[in-house]
């Protein structure tokens, strides 16, 4: 059993931790939620029927309503009393979880007067196993697991644009591979820039309808993007017939509400290590910067009802990086940090959102590469860890849906080449 524990812990709880655990919640709940001062004055009509029976009145429990097991815990439902909110759950959680003898305690308000605390029974994020049914839907795909054991969805028309951050060997590439990868079977438009001479997005060039490798092809593939926008709009403007006999169901503000078949199909721009976008070497490049900046948070801005979206990675971001950064920033609703080198960079990404989140970021281990924390669209945030994708299986993924590349004209002076065979040199041969 100690073998499977380590080894298996979700069989090791399937098969034999719930029932300790339910044990253990029933036999010691009312006195664990006085210890957690998780209790209130007993009830006027309480009193008086103690006072008749010349008793002490005990102090009133939150009423649990109702337990469910789950492949990584325990899920309950409990009704609050009156005076009670989620905070005050919310600030006991790890004295719950130290009482409970869990590995994590979540809680989450389901309606007023209700909330669910979710207990985890084990580390989930030390290996990370995604479900085998995953769903399905255009531009929402699965990218992670979350610390409750949930799933995390990447979505796309909740979230249009993110940012995602990371030092060095934290995961960051992990990430845009995985979703590169579940990306690639939708029928999407990918178009990449990567400012490092392509290296890591060159082997998905045969899934992406663009691709720049200098700043100055990414001056102007964000010039043709923008046009792109713009004739997008203009196509919903003239097809929102606003006379006063059209039907209120055919006026639209975005491209989801035109008909499937004049309706452009969905462009997700990845922008790898966007600093190299802001970096200048001497005064004549500080004109090219400001013109790519105010391009890109133009699509930040305007790109969502054009079914634009922005993915932007990079190792470091900050207000230091130049003007637009914090500009650019603003627009990117998602928030994605996995290890830093610095707490700037932690606070830039989710100093907006809370100070714990901050904390949590900046105290990632090392040995744990794939693990950040996220910005929720609900409010709140939640640690993950995304699950390993090598380089070979993103790149064959490009490669099996190569067929289904959507063909933008506007874009095919920036449609990248298969790449060639490249005689190297007779001392790299030698080496290799």
């Amino acid at each position: 059993m100690g073998w499977l524990r380590w080894k298996r812990p979700g069989w090791y709880w399937l098969g034999f931790g719930w029932l300790a655990a339910v044990v253990r919640l029933a036999w010691t709940y009312r006195s664990v939620m006085e210890a957690c001062g998780l209790t209130e004055q007993p009830s006027r009509s309480r009193v008086i029927l103690a006072a008749a029976l010349d008793r002490i009145p005990s102090r009133a429990v939150p009423k649990l309503r109702r337990v469910r097991i789950t492949r990584s815990g325990l899920v309950l439902r409990i009704k609050i009393l009156p005076g009670q909110e989620v905070l005050d759950f919310d600030a006991a959680t790890e004295r719950l979880r130290h009482s409970w003898r869990m590995h994590g305690v979540h809680v989450k308000a389901l309606k007023p007067g209700f909330l669910e605390v979710r207990l985890i029974a084990y580390d989930v994020l030390r290996r990370v196993h995604m479900p085998r049914k995953l769903p399905s839907e255009l531009l929402k795909v699965p990218v992670a697991l979350r610390a409750d054991g949930s799933l995390h969805l990447r979505d796309f028309r909740a979230s249009p644009h993110e940012l995602v951050i990371g030092a060095t060997e934290s995961g960051k590439s992990v990430y845009l591979r995985g979703l590169v990868k579940a990306l690639a079977a939708q029928p999407v438009a990918l178009v990449g820039i990567d400012c490092k001479w392509g290296v890591e997005l060159a082997p998905f060039a045969r899934r992406l309808s663009a691709l720049a490798y200098t700043p100055e092809d990414a001056e102007a593939l964000l010039d043709v993007l923008v046009k792109e926008m713009t004739e997008r709009y203009e196509l919903i403007r003239a097809s929102q017939h606003v006379a006063p006999d059209a039907p209120l169901e055919s006026i639209t503000s975005d491209v989801w509400g035109l008909p499937e078949d004049i309706r452009p199909v969905p462009l997700v721009l990845i922008v790898d290590e966007v600093a190299e976008l802001f970096l200048i070497a001497n005064k004549s490049d500080e004109k090219r910067r400001d013109h790519m900046v105010t391009q890109l948070v133009r699509l930040a801005q305007l790109g969502r009802a054009a079914a634009i979206y922005l993915e932007v990675c990079g190792q470091r971001f900050g207000s230091e990086l130049g003007t637009g950064a914090t500009a650019l920033r603003a627009q990117l609703t998602g928030r994605v940090t996995h290890r830093v080198n610095d707490e700037a960079s932690a606070k830039m990404a989710l100093g907006d959102i809370s100070m714990r989140a901050v904390g949590a970021a900046t105290s990632i281990a090392a040995e744990r590469p794939g693990t950040a924390v996220i910005g929720l669209i609900t409010g709140g945030w939640a640690r993950i860890r995304a699950p390993f994708v090598s380089l070979d299986e993103a790149a064959a993924a490009c490669i099996r849906y190569e067929g289904i590349t959507p063909d933008i004209p506007s874009l095919d002076a920036f449609r990248p080449h298969h790449p060639a065979e490249v005689d190297l040199p007779a001392q790299a041969k030698q080496s290799a």
